[in-house]
């Protein structure tokens, strides 16, 4: 049978042509559309004034029916069908309101149509007919794994099924010259699958799909296909925003962490936290404020609005069937070692797809022009706070010890097995939220500051988050010293073993310190590398104290170097000096001669500043400027 993947459209005037690609021969075959008028749509009936711009114009008018997404009612429209795409903005600025004028031409034929890009088709009787047989076996499985939805949210259920299918029927082995994509071998055959699969849960056309990373244009595309087929009007950017101005919107909650080194910690993560709020709790844009009185109590925490108890959204359900395919269906199949290797990768690759897209579901609310809708924003990052303070609360009083708290995740003290998992279930239960072990630290070390700390699993493994030492633009010598601390901890199971450690953590930094003042540290190693985020020309001009990344780049200018920003300068901390009337502490780090001329105590105090972070919950003293015996470093 021959297959035709539908790729892409193109227009002249109103003449639509569709572009399959057909395996048979490896080329793109072009086939005559239906008559298709551009078309948007008004208030009905029209005004005088837009019955006389339409008069100067080549187009039909029609009333056709709409629902309403707001009240669910069917509201009669005019249909204002022009005689081609360059005229529908210019005659749609003389209407007073106007929907769903900005939709693409060829992609509303597709949504029109029921079409599918990226999807294989088969020609009958000059129709196209879309390929739909997934198999028996993964049939039986899919009702299996989502039975549970077939009876608690038949829409959802539905919408799953039709992404299930979409992402099991074939790709074609298609010339990677043909896309335009420059992988080779495995990567190539991931980046075939990954675009068709885009384009078909989007509905985008192949090129978009294989170069897009605009996540928020393939979010749209969902829903416009979504409430065409559903024929839905398709509100505008001001109804979405419920006439509010975009904003700041409150973002996720980041409880204060309780400063210490610990022992055995669990941190537990909610799995896809802000997708999993618009599912759970119906979070979409007709049900943020619906005009139900009885629903006027189903209060959103903190943020005062209110949810739809009557109907499920529209928003909820998508956001909530992307999410539910991912982590019941791909992300299990990556995982299982059962499955061939090349299986496996693909649902990896899938399942990071499918990720993206439901964690930018709450992004795009915020500011991004045909989908924001700031009411739900706030109501989407309102139940994540709230959600993570109760499972703090939850957690204190199944007698555990939460030792802090960000966005997602929550960090608990030395719990036992069953007190983890009997949490796990209140979540489940009470928030109807899916709570899960992430990380097992063998110890943990927590600064007073927020979103920082560092942990080491069992195997050794560490994971450093937002900490001075680590950051990229840090030398080099500073990001291997407190490397090498954090390995000496990398066998650490208890106090005991803590403390004979902290030893060994005072002699490298203490060795270090030396190696600085007996300058034995290669060039290299105290370079930094910083980012100009500022015209480089323009701060020459300082008459105050140059900050020294443009000392830096001042220097290379004058030697004729072309700087302009975000370019990036390296640089070595030296001795002060003079340099046209101002006191400079950096040179470029090909302009350095000597070794003695580094500012040794300046890197010495950087690097103790760095390392302070840590050491202070540790309990290891650092002081500057002078040679301290091993007892002295520690409180």
């Amino acid at each position: 049978m021959l297959f035709l993947w539908n790729v892409d459209t193109s227009n002249k005037s109103r003449e639509i042509t569709l572009q399959f690609y057909d395996s048979s021969n490896s080329e793109i075959q072009e086939f005559s559309g239906k008559e298709y008028w551009p078309y948007f749509l008004s208030t009905y009936p029209l005004s005088k004034e837009e019955m006389a711009a339409v008069s100067r114009v080549q187009c039909n008018v029609e009333s056709v029916r709409k629902q309403n997404l707001f009240t669910g009612e069917l509201q009669k429209m005019a249909k204002i069908k022009v005689w081609t795409p360059s005229f529908l903005r210019r005659l749609a600025k003389h209407f007073q309101d106007v929907w769903e004028s900005e939709i693409d031409y060829g992609q509303g034929y597709v949504y029109d149509n029921s079409l599918v890009f990226g999807a294989p088709y088969t020609l009958r009787n000059g129709n196209f007919a879309l390929l739909k047989d997934v198999g028996r076996d993964l049939e039986q499985k899919f009702h299996v794994t989502f039975e549970r939805e077939r009876e608690s949210s038949p829409a959802k259920y539905a919408q799953i099924r039709r992404w299930f299918d979409l992402c099991h029927l074939p790709v074609p082995d298609v010339d990677v010259d043909l896309l335009g994509i420059k992988e080779k071998g495995e990567d190539a055959i991931e980046k075939i699958y990954l675009t068709f699969l885009l384009s078909r849960l989007a509905n985008i056309p192949i090129p978009e799909a294989c170069k897009s990373r605009r996540v928020s244009v393939w979010i749209k595309s969902m829903i416009y296909t979504y409430l065409r087929r559903n024929n839905i009007l398709i509100p505008t950017s001001r109804e979405l925003r419920k006439g509010i101005d975009t904003h700041r919107v409150p973002g996720a909650l980041t409880l204060e962490p309780e400063e210490g080194v610990y022992f055995n910690t669990i941190v537990c993560d909610f799995e896809s936290l802000y997708p999993s709020c618009i599912d759970s709790f119906n979070l979409s844009y007709e049900t943020i404020d619906c005009t139900h009185k009885e629903c006027e109590s189903n209060k959103i925490p903190e943020v005062g609005h209110h949810v739809c108890t009557k109907h499920r959204g529209f928003y909820s359900l998508l956001i909530g069937a992307l999410k539910d395919l991912r982590i019941r269906w791909f992300k299990p199949l990556a995982n299982n070692t059962s499955i061939p290797e090349e299986r496996r990768r693909l649902a990896k690759a899938a399942s990071k797809l499918l990720k993206l897209i439901s964690v930018s579901s709450y992004g795009v609310t915020v500011r991004i022009h045909g989908v924001a809708c700031p009411p739900l924003a706030e109501s989407i990052t309102g139940y994540g706070r709230w959600a993570l303070q109760t499972t703090w609360k939850m957690a204190k009083e199944e007698g555990m010890k939460p030792i802090y708290g960000d966005t997602d995740s929550i960090f608990l003290d030395n719990p036992k097995e069953l007190q983890v998992q009997s949490l796990i279930k209140t979540v489940r239960e009470r928030l109807n939220l899916d709570l899960a072990i992430e990380k097992n630290y063998a110890i943990c070390v927590l600064p007073k500051a927020k979103k920082t700390y560092f942990g080491i699993s069992k195997d050794g493994t560490a994971d450093l988050k937002g900490l001075t030492a680590i950051k990229s633009n840090a030398p080099k010598f500073i990001q291997r010293v407190f490397r090498d601390c954090v390995k000496a901890l990398s066998n650490v199971r208890d106090v005991k073993q803590y403390n004979l450690t902290k030893n060994e953590i005072a002699i490298i930094v203490q060795t270090a310190i030396d190696e600085l003042r007996e300058r034995r540290v290669i060039l290299e190693e105290l370079t930094y590398s910083v980012q100009l985020y500022y015209d480089p020309h323009e701060r020459a001009t300082m008459t105050t104290s140059m900050p020294q990344p443009y000392q830096c780049a001042m220097q290379l200018i004058d030697q004729g170097k072309k700087l302009r920003r975000r370019d990036i300068v390296h640089f070595v901390k030296v001795k002060p000096f003079n340099y046209k009337g101002k006191t400079f502490t950096v040179k470029p780090v090909d302009h350095i001669r000597n070794l003695a001329e580094i500012n040794v105590e300046d890197y010495i105090r950087n690097l103790t500043t760095a390392l302070e972070q840590i050491f202070e919950p540790m309990e290891i003293t650092l002081e500057e400027g002078r040679e301290m015996k091993l007892t002295e470093w520690f409180k």
